[in-house]
């Protein structure tokens, strides 16, 4: 099943606009961070977790569910395949590890933020936040990457499926 091409149209543009967007939010997240682990000033820090707080669950979680479905969409409404192609797949999964990644650190993100609410925030101890954000970043350019250059590579089953197509064409 192939979309109109209308349609693909607005669901690509859906898609890319959700992925510039997490790309963003995550680039707006880490500034906090830096922000947050380099700053003697304890309002500084509260107020850039607090606001990390925010940034994740307002945005980030929202746009990282959001790219995902509709890369799903894309995928499925479009000759490319959920699993014909190689890049596809490897964006698939680096994608999920991401969404997951991100759904099981916002918990601590948000605990971090309560504590600076109600005690002296201090930035000793939260570096591992701006690894983790960086190494997400990284993941999110390399699935960029490879959905703007496509690189070649069927899977089995897009061999299966093209030899498919071509047995058809000649019957």
């Amino acid at each position: 099943m192939t979309m109109a091409p209308i349609v693909r149209k607005l669901a690509l543009t859906i898609h890319l606009l959700l992925s510039v967007g997490w790309i963003g939010a995550v680039i707006a997240y880490m500034v906090l961070g830096v922000l947050a682990v380099t700053s003697d000033d304890a309002e500084t820090i509260r107020a850039a977790w607090i606001a990390m707080e925010r940034i994740g669950w307002s945005a980030i979680v929202p746009l990282a569910i959001g790219s995902l479905v509709t890369g799903i969409a894309m995928s499925l409404g479009t000759a490319w395949g959920l699993f014909r192609h190689y890049w596809v797949m490897i964006s698939f999964a680096l994608t999920i590890f991401c969404v997951a990644i991100l759904l099981l650190h916002m918990p601590t993100v948000s605990a971090i933020a309560q504590m600076t609410r109600v005690s002296t925030p201090s930035r000793d101890g939260h570096g591992g936040d701006l690894l983790h954000s960086s190494l997400g970043l990284v993941s999110l350019l390399v699935i960029t990457l490879l959905n703007v250059y496509k690189p070649q590579g069927l899977t089995p089953y897009g061999w299966r499926q093209q030899r498919r197509k071509r047995m058809a064409a000649n019957s």
